[in-house]
């Protein structure tokens, strides 16, 4: 290296930041405005000062999703265990599969209720009472496929509804409902064509 790349070298290392002029007003934001909330509420992590919902029914919701997750998880791998009958091999096998779809949704709304703030509720003395699909009590292959198929589509409801809520003012959890919902109903496709092509035992 020559002399004169060094001495530029040490000059550039030498030169002050540069300051940002901040006092134009944007049309947007105002940035130390939000620089001052931010270091005034640090233990709140992700959740900032202008988030616009009720926190707390804004994590009861979740905590219900998260619950019915729990269920789904549970009775998927029941299904999976207790399938009996022709074809029973492939359909057990998609439970197992809608299992660990489902477990992946769990960890989603639960990580996602930690990052509001909130305590995720895996408590299994509750769950039941706040999911919004039941466990079942099938027995044959049929009455399993379609167990599932109606939990499938009450949480689809729920999900739309839950999705209109969070809306525009949390876009992050409105995303990761978004994704779940894609995934139970292409659950319930698939279960309503098992359920066709499954013969009743008589």
């Amino acid at each position: 290296m020559n002399r004169s790349s060094t001495h530029n070298s040490q000059n550039t290392s030498q030169n002050p930041p540069v300051k940002v002029n901040r006092e134009v007003d944007h049309p947007l934001y105002d940035v130390e405005k939000i620089r001052s909330q931010a270091e005034s509420s640090l233990q709140e992590g992700a959740v900032t000062e202008n988030y616009a919902l009720d926190i707390q029914q804004a994590c009861q919701f979740l905590n219900e999703a998260l619950a019915t997750e729990i269920v789904c998880v549970l009775r998927y791998r029941h299904h999976q265990i207790i399938a009996k009958g022709i074809n029973y091999i492939d359909i057990a096998d998609e439970f197992r599969e809608h299992a660990e779809n489902e477990e992946r949704h769990m960890l989603m709304l639960a990580e996602r209720i930690n990052q509001l703030g909130g305590n995720p509720d895996f408590n299994p003395a509750t769950v039941l009472q706040r999911a919004v699909s039941d466990y079942g009590s099938g027995k044959d292959l049929v009455s399993l496929i379609r167990e599932d198929l109606v939990a499938e589509r009450v949480v689809i409801d729920v999900y739309r509804k839950m999705i209109e809520w969070f809306g525009l003012a949390d876009p992050t959890t409105r995303r990761i409902l978004e994704k779940i919902l894609a995934d139970e109903e292409e659950h319930a496709n698939e279960l309503a064509d098992l359920l066709a092509a499954t013969p009743r035992s008589h």
